[in-house]
């Protein structure tokens, strides 16, 4: 029986949600038995859902980040650990072994230059068609609006954090 189609999800805006939407996917995704690759750009630290995707074995996740860069410039080393995770998911891609494939933080990634646009978009066209493909962040460029299948945009209308109201564990880590 053939499977169906994939398609791309984009997952952008300034407000709260983005990886916690493309990680509810993924639950909901393991739980019909669906094998899912997370590769998080960008992100290097601990964050909770680290230590709730080890309960489900479908999810494999994966960090190509180091500290947060995201208050100043990109090193090298930020850039050479993007470009390091992007080699793994074209590979991961190209051996077709997942059923679903999000790029969390792609977007931020591509705002801070870690990678060309072209590159994404290279790599979204050698999707195999059953695979469907997540990408999250703000800033998406133009060019994702253009070639995901489904864009959701979410929009901060107001944020505890402006208040001072610091990250909170299991929450916003």
């Amino acid at each position: 029986m053939k499977k169906d189609k994939g398609y791309i999800h984009l997952y952008t805006g300034n407000g709260k949600g983005k990886t916690t939407a493309a990680i509810g996917l993924a639950i909901r995704a393991a739980g019909a038995g669906k094998r899912v690759f997370i590769a998080q750009f960008v992100k290097g630290m601990h964050y909770s859902e680290l230590d709730a995707l080890k309960r489900f074995p479908e999810i494999e996740i994966r960090q190509y980040g180091l500290d947060c860069f995201i208050k100043n410039e990109p090193t090298q080393k930020d850039i050479d650990a993007a470009r390091a995770g992007l080699a793994e998911v074209v590979k991961v891609m190209a051996e077709n072994r997942f059923d679903i494939l999000i790029l969390d933080e792609i977007c931020i990634a591509l705002y801070y230059h870690l990678f060309e646009e072209e590159e994404i978009i290279d790599l979204l066209k050698t999707k195999p068609e059953e695979m469907e493909v997540v990408l999250t962040g703000r800033y998406a460029p133009d060019a994702l609006f253009e070639i995901a299948d489904l864009v959701t945009e979410m929009k901060e209308i107001k944020h505890y954090y402006n208040n001072g109201v610091a990250a909170r564990e299991g929450i916003e880590f």
